[in-house]
């Protein structure tokens, strides 16, 4: 199997992972829902007024990690990326799941907005840890 299908494998559709911006100098990690795409880009909801939001604002790098969540030997992923925020209509419709009625009411709530990230580079880690590959745009 190809590398990017191992890949979208672990991030396609939604699952939690690892979010990871820069708050000034420092890391600051949070767990999001975000659902992969075979365009490698993943995706989540989440309010404006978050710190994420403020700090994907002021510098775009992000980093990621996406457990398949299975059993403990099975592959991971480790993703650098840049984070962008949307709060345009068009893409909020586009990106909408319903399970984030729960948490935003409605795509039309003005304090949610959604956050691509675009992969640069992806460390796939296979079952039980035996190799590592790597995926870059």
């Amino acid at each position: 199997m190809a590398l990017k299908e191992q890949i979208l494998e672990v991030i396609a559709g939604p699952h939690v992972a690892a979010v990871a911006t820069l708050d000034g100098k420092q890391p600051a990690v949070r767990f999001m829902v975000l659902a992969g795409f075979p365009d490698m880009t993943l995706v989540g909801g989440t309010m404006k007024a978050t710190k994420k939001v403020e700090q994907l604002t002021k510098n775009a790098d992000a980093a990621l990690a996406v457990w398949s969540g299975k059993e403990f030997s099975d592959p991971y992923v480790e993703i650098r990326a840049k984070g962008k925020v949307h709060e345009d209509t068009a893409t909020k419709k586009k990106y909408w799941n319903p399970m984030f009625e729960q948490y935003f009411k409605s795509v039309d709530n003005p304090d949610f907005v959604v956050l691509v990230f675009s992969a640069q580079e992806i460390t796939y880690h296979s079952r039980n840890m035996s190799s590592l590959e790597v995926w870059k745009r």
